[in-house]
């Protein structure tokens, strides 16, 4: 199987392939340059795999929630991609894939949590499975660090952008222990291409068209009023 995996919701651009049994990736923190880091990475990792785009299965792309330009871009490319070699997407959380950075920890619930700006965040709860994805525990949703709901669990982890920008705030919200919490993680395509992989197996694919973006919100940026600009 081979699968070429897109993520660039966030500050991070990372795409990964995944070839037979191995997964290799590039990754880089490279906030605005997206746009000319993404082929070439996924042009890199298909000649170190050997392979050409014509032997890709689907393409996987994390569909947000995160930055919107990076999100919508993730997705057209993915879109384009799929249309041009006849493939079908898979569409993962982004939120579900920075999860799956948090250290392995069984019985642990995780908080994936991205800065969403504008004093928001983009928060989703998670648990692993016996096979290495996710149970989901709630819905992702753009939210305040103070009105953040979790679901009761003895154990947590935390995940995320979020945690550098509001660690005081989110650190009241829980009702458990917090085993461990890292604000310099990002969700990365190697966890969008393991994610993509079960996905595939069970035949929950996409035809290029309905490989939908989740922004999570309309709006983008506060006015020069909300700014005390005005």
């Amino acid at each position: 199987m081979n699968i070429l995996a897109i993520e660039t919701a966030t500050e991070a651009c990372s795409v990964a392939l995944i070839h037979g049994q191995d997964i290799i990736a590039r990754s880089e923190i490279a906030p605005r340059r997206h746009t000319e880091l993404v082929l070439p990475m996924a042009d890199a990792l298909l000649a170190e795999a050997g392979i050409g785009r014509h032997a890709l299965d689907a393409i996987a792309v994390g569909r947000g929630p995160g930055a919107f330009t990076g999100v919508r871009l993730g997705v057209s490319l993915a879109q384009g991609m799929a249309l041009a070699l006849d493939l079908p997407v898979i569409t993962i959380s982004s939120l579900a894939a920075l999860a799956l950075e948090a250290p392995e920890d069984e019985g642990a619930a995780i908080l994936a949590v991205i800065d969403a700006r504008m004093g928001e965040i983009y928060a989703a709860c998670y648990r692993r499975d016996d096979n290495g994805g996710l149970i989901a525990l709630d819905d992702d949703r753009v939210c305040t660090p103070e009105s953040l709901q979790l679901p009761d669990a003895p154990t947590w982890q935390v995940v995320g952008t979020g945690w550098a920008t509001y660690s005081t705030l989110l650190s009241e919200r829980f009702t458990g222990v917090l085993r461990s919490a890292d604000g310099a993680r990002y969700p990365q395509a190697a966890h969008v291409a393991e994610l993509a992989m079960q996905e595939f197996n069970a035949g929950r694919i996409h035809a290029p068209e309905l490989a939908l973006p989740v922004y999570l919100r309309d709006k983008v940026a506060l006015t020069l009023v909300e700014q005390g600009r005005a």
